[in-house]
């Protein structure tokens, strides 16, 4: 055995030299480490062995495990394999098993049952979802689906090692290799609310309808892949819908589906699930509740699965890469051909094989080789691995099945050179509670001055309806009164706090972005949301610049020269007052205002660092809103005040020159009026 052991060694120490380090030599390295583990055990237990022979296996067996040491130096991502939590993949299972028997030992039977998956105990069942069970016990088999899984496989290629080659082939493809599939020419898409898809997110809904159901969506940030899936949805009937999504854009969806299919009702999870409705059109769920969900949501028979931000399950042996590839695998077992969606900004260029989960996801290849469609085409060929054509037409195969990269260059003539796109968040834990119960308390504060007024009146009160005039002049009271008071709570303190609840929200859609695109810049109103924003950025290894109003001139130079032109500094987090004029920051077409400004021309200020001439990209300013907050209301009148929406988001149109007084005024105004009418209508 131990020969066998160390000319494996030799043959990973060989190709470590030469990085990367591929997949299967991983997998060999591994196997050898589990059994020089496991001969070492075996030599020391066999009673067989004299003292001398036993210490001289043991001698042969360090020889190699010191090999393993050194190829581990080389390179240190091979520890992670040894780890007693490491996951021992098939693959490495059935090649064990091949160098246990070229060492004349028979390896063991498959282990039984697996033991419950950690976090089982902590899966719940909401009341919800027993009751949409008890009302239909029975999901309807599809027949199609039992078809798929029993028809013929191809045997051409049966005998060859698949999945390195295809990923190997998006390496060696020529500069300029098209990375998008051939998509159809789009039909007059009907959207309501007056909303209008762009061309380019038509012709995915194109191809949808068309019949095609597996799609990694890899449009650059700011092209609306959110819409696209949504109406690819609607489309192939793929209802119930399944949405995986990060924390931070889970209300976005829920905002999204009003927009995009209106007839469709979401639900988010939250929690426990208490206030689920699960006989919704649409379920969103985060990535961090899987773990307690993931019982329920594999049996509700959903007919599609979208996955946003998909690069966080490239972790094969992640707990949540885990749950969202044993749901695909639930729903495509149960339909013949669920729409399955991958969305994500990342380049497919990097780092490919972080695309194996994606793709397992997706159902083009499990843990060995391609399945079913993709393994048809690469039939097709009529090549091997070994033929020269093969990797050219191995990854036009892959990107056929499904994958659609379109940058912002590439549709620059579909979408405005400057657009303000909103992420409503949702601010959940104590400081979301404290925050609603603070504009609760401001909310009937404001009711009271204005019944007092009413009272206070010759005519006693009466009143038709609400009088707007007088509630103008209440919400001027304590706007003054705010202004002038240095404690309490009030409408200043209360969006001071808001802006500290949304800054690891805003900063999280940050990184993700700059992991995505590139550089982007942070805006922020207070020094504490940018320095809980720069405390994330750090501990997620991304460098940044900070750009302040208290630095040096020197030092403010230092730092916008970093971010211009340090490739490795992707994110410049600057103060909205001081670095909202004079500053070209160009070198990005991202931007992230985490905090709301009280004028639209502040707002612009800061989107124009990004969006001057010389600009080579349309520009987008990611608007970060607390939904169900006051901080919603200020964006809306920020931008009926600028005629935001009527210029179309574009920078064409008049300015309008309200001040930050006349927003603050009519927010109290929305306050206290939407509380009347609350009130009146209970």
């Amino acid at each position: 055995m131990i020969p066998v052991l160390a000319g494996v060694a030799r043959e990973v120490d060989s190709a470590v030299r030469r990085p990367p380090t591929r997949p299967a030599v991983r997998t060999k390295f591994q196997v050898v480490a589990l059994l020089v583990r496991e001969e070492r055990a075996r030599v020391r237990a066999d009673g067989a062995l004299t003292e001398a022979q036993r210490a001289q296996e043991l001698k042969r067996l360090d020889g190699v495990a010191t090999l393993l040491a050194k190829i581990a130096a080389r390179d240190t991502s091979l520890l992670e394999l040894l780890a007693e939590d490491a996951r021992v993949s098939d693959a490495a299972r059935d090649f064990k098993a091949t160098v246990m028997r070229a060492g004349g030992l028979e390896p063991p039977e498959e282990p039984g049952p697996a033991a419950p998956a950690p976090g089982a105990e902590k899966q719940v069942v909401p009341r919800s979802v027993i009751s949409r069970q008890l009302a239909n016990p029975f999901l309807a088999p599809d027949f199609e689906a039992a078809a798929e899984r029993v028809a013929a496989r191809p045997r051409r290629l049966a005998a060859w090692e698949l999945l390195e080659p295809l990923f190997r082939s998006f390496e060696y493809a020529d500069a300029g290799a098209p990375s998008c599939m051939a998509l159809p020419e789009p039909r007059p898409v009907s959207a309501p609310h007056g909303l209008e898809l762009m061309p380019h997110q038509a012709r995915v809904v194109e191809a949808t309808a068309h019949g095609h159901r597996t799609f990694l969506l890899a449009d650059e940030p700011g092209l609306g892949k959110t819409a696209q899936a949504l109406l690819a949805a609607q489309v192939a009937g793929a209802y119930p819908l399944l949405v995986v999504v990060p924390n931070v854009v889970k209300a976005n969806w829920a905002h999204e589906v009003g927009m995009w299919t209106p007839q469709r009702r979401p639900t988010v999870v939250h929690g426990d699930g208490e206030r689920v409705d699960a006989f919704a059109d649409v379920v969103i769920v985060n990535y961090e509740l899987l773990d307690r969900h993931v019982g329920w949501l594999g049996g509700l028979g959903f007919r599609g699965m979208v996955v946003d931000e998909a690069h966080f399950i490239k972790n094969k042996r992640s707990q949540r890469s885990q749950h969202v590839l044993a749901l695909s695998e639930q729903i495509r077992a149960r339909t013949a051909r669920p729409l399955l969606m991958a969305l994500t900004g990342t380049p497919l260029i990097n780092d490919i094989e972080d695309f194996r989960a994606i793709w397992q996801f997706l159902g083009w290849i499990d843990d060995t080789k391609p399945l079913g469609r993709l393994m048809t085409a690469l039939e097709d060929t009529g090549l091997t691995p070994a033929d020269p054509g093969f990797y050219a037409a191995a990854r036009t195969s892959v990107i056929d099945m499904g994958i659609v990269r379109r940058r912002k260059s590439d549709v620059v003539a579909d979408i405005p050179a400057r657009r303000v796109a909103d992420l409503p968040v949702e601010l959940d834990g104590a400081a979301g509670r404290s925050i609603r119960a603070a504009e609760a308390a401001l909310a009937r504060r404001l009711v009271g001055r204005y019944r007092a007024a009413l009272e206070a009146r010759a005519d006693g009160g009466v009143v038709d309806g609400i009088d707007l005039a007088l509630a103008r002049r209440v919400a001027a009271a304590e706007l003054k009164d705010s202004s002038s008071k240095a404690g309490g709570e009030n409408v200043f303190t209360m969006v001071r706090r808001i802006g500290q609840a949304k800054a690891g929200l805003a900063a999280d859609y940050a990184a993700q972005l700059a992991r995505n695109v590139g550089k982007v810049v942070f805006f922020a109103k207070h020094v504490d949301v940018m320095d809980e924003a720069e405390r994330i950025f750090a501990d997620r290894g991304f460098r940044y610049a900070s750009i302040r109003g208290d630095q040096t001139p020197k030092a403010r130079e230092k730092n916008i020269a970093a971010f211009t032109d340090d490739p490795d500094v992707s994110i410049a987090v600057c103060s909205l007052l001081a670095a909202g004029v004079g500053l070209n920051l160009q070198v990005a077409s991202n931007m992230v205002l985490a905090e709301l400004s009280w004028t639209d021309a502040e707002q612009t200020q800061a989107i124009d660092r990004i969006h001057r001439i010389g600009q080579a990209e349309p520009v987008t300013a990611w608007r970060i809103i607390a939904a169900q907050t006051i901080d919603a209301k200020i964006a809306e009148l920020i931008d009926a005040k600028s005629g935001l929406a009527a210029r179309a988001l574009d920078g064409a149109g008049e300015q309008d020159g309200s001040s930050s007084t006349d927003v603050q005024l009519e927010a109290l105004v929305g306050l206290l009026t939407d509380t009347l009418a609350a009130e009146g209508a209970g």
